[in-house]
């Protein structure tokens, strides 16, 4: 009986992992788990489950009695519940695997995926629907700001998923997203990125190929028509594609399009909508999110309106303040900010950003900006030295292509240096997938503590 197979947990506490085990003890399976950071509000969430959690990872910690242990992504070799599993011969498992089995199979799922824009499609995606009445489940990397988390399991026959083509977990090097059984994919764009296990643009493609291989006759892949990289990936898919795109080319042409400084408004198939997020990026999401939800059932009007109310996704884009005129906003850094003179800080710290692969086109894009600061790289010891990124060069390269630049290693010396010289009406984006030392809120302290 399902009541009596016991789960357990490796890296409970992460979003995504700690969403399924609390899905999977809703479904009547006793589970436990483990992790290295037990803190609320996951701790918490998850006790209030049900779930016995425990803290730090020791081989004693697996219970006699688990038949099944789910190893997370972020677990490698040298962990000490990894090495019992593996010891003891116990059926192990990745998350991607228990999703299939036990939440996606027989279901209809949307799978959102590209190398930039997945968190907020897929949030947008997720919204439409549930603001249609359809309450969808999801699975999303994110806060999306209108549905309160980044993942819940619901009895619905429609399931919205990020699709991340990194691997699997340290047993499977397969891309995550072709476990998810797709029916509708979402394909935003495609390029160069995870750099610590891919070697070129060419193996990235291969598993998006790998995806659209496993989408369904009765199903669809909805591309990025203008994408040269991804029109390559389909133009031999065994599916039916659509592309969405501005160019004339595109199955579904993206026209008429209206910025403003709220959001923009574009014209699709006839059909009028508008997003109130900026830039020609959220216009390109919004219109794959439009396109997967009508597959999905929904009118124009219902995905017009649901548009309309969505309210974004935290670190992107996210309004975090307002100090002495300078707005700071956070960011994972793929959208434009015009009409103000722009701050970009920048911490490399992605497994591909702290890697020189990136070196030149880092300083040709932080060009762009007005004035730009680069930090020393996060957690620097994890990457070879042969292959590290040069923050102090990438400043220097940052002026040689027009822009202006400083290289400062600490937070408290960016404060310093961007609080002194900020002027009113600037917007400073900060650029990070991490915390970053809470330099967001020492900003606007520093900012605030010379206001007139």
């Amino acid at each position: 009986m399902s009541s009596q197979q016991h789960f357990h947990f490796i890296g409970i506490c992460g979003t995504a992992m700690g969403a399924v085990a609390a899905g999977m003890k809703a479904q009547g399976y006793v589970v436990t788990g483990s992790d290295a950071n037990v803190y609320p509000p996951m701790s918490t969430f998850l006790e209030s489950q049900g779930i016995r959690l425990y803290e730090g990872y020791r081989a004693e910690n697996i219970p006699a009695e688990a038949q099944v242990i789910v190893i997370g992504n972020a677990i490698s070799r040298g962990n000490e519940e990894a090495e019992a599993a593996l010891e003891r011969k116990l059926l192990y498992v990745s998350l991607p695997e228990v999703l299939k089995e036990h939440f996606l199979r027989g279901k209809r799922n949307f799978v959102v995926s590209g190398t930039h824009g997945k968190t907020t499609t897929s949030s947008m995606l997720a919204w439409l629907l549930k603001s249609a009445g359809v309450d969808p489940s999801y699975m999303i990397g994110g806060l999306p700001k209108n549905l309160g988390g980044g993942a819940v399991f619901t009895d619905s026959d429609i399931t919205v998923l990020e699709g991340d083509e990194y691997d699997t977990a340290f047993f499977d090097k397969r891309s995550k997203f072709l476990h998810y059984l797709p029916e509708c994919v979402v394909i935003n764009n495609i390029e160069f990125d995870h750099a610590d296990i891919y070697q070129n643009v060419e193996e990235i493609k291969l598993s998006f190929r790998r995806l659209l291989n496993i989408v369904p006759r009765n199903g669809v892949a909805l591309v990025n028509g203008d994408d040269a990289h991804v029109r390559d990936v389909a133009a031999l898919a065994p599916c039916p594609v659509k592309s969405v795109g501005f160019g004339e080319h595109c199955d579904v042409v993206i026209e008429q399009v209206h910025y403003h400084p709220q959001g923009a408004s574009f014209v699709m198939q006839g059909e009028s909508y508008e997003v109130p997020m900026v830039g020609e990026f959220n216009v390109r999401n919004a219109a794959m999110a439009v396109n997967a939800a009508r597959f999905a059932g929904l009118t124009p009007e219902q995905a017009r309106a649901g548009l309309l109310q969505f309210e974004g996704v935290a670190r992107r884009q996210e309004w975090k303040g307002e100090a002495r005129g300078v707005t700071v906003v956070d960011d994972f850094a793929h959208h434009p900010y015009q009409g103000a003179r722009l701050w970009v800080i920048f911490e490399p710290r992605s497994n591909t950003t702290k890697r020189k692969v990136f070196q030149t086109e880092l300083a040709q894009a932080l060009a762009q900006a007005d004035l730009a600061v680069v930090s020393a790289i996060a957690d620097l010891h994890k990457v070879p030295v042969e292959e590290r990124l040069d923050p102090d060069q990438l400043s220097r390269d940052i002026a040689e292509f027009g822009g202006q630049s400083w290289y400062l290693e600490g937070v408290e010396q960016i404060v310093e240096l961007v609080a002194s010289k900020a002027e009113s009406g600037d917007v400073i984006a900060v650029l990070s997938n991490g915390g970053f030392g809470g330099i967001h809120q020492k900003l606007l302290d520093r900012l605030r503590s010379t206001e007139n």
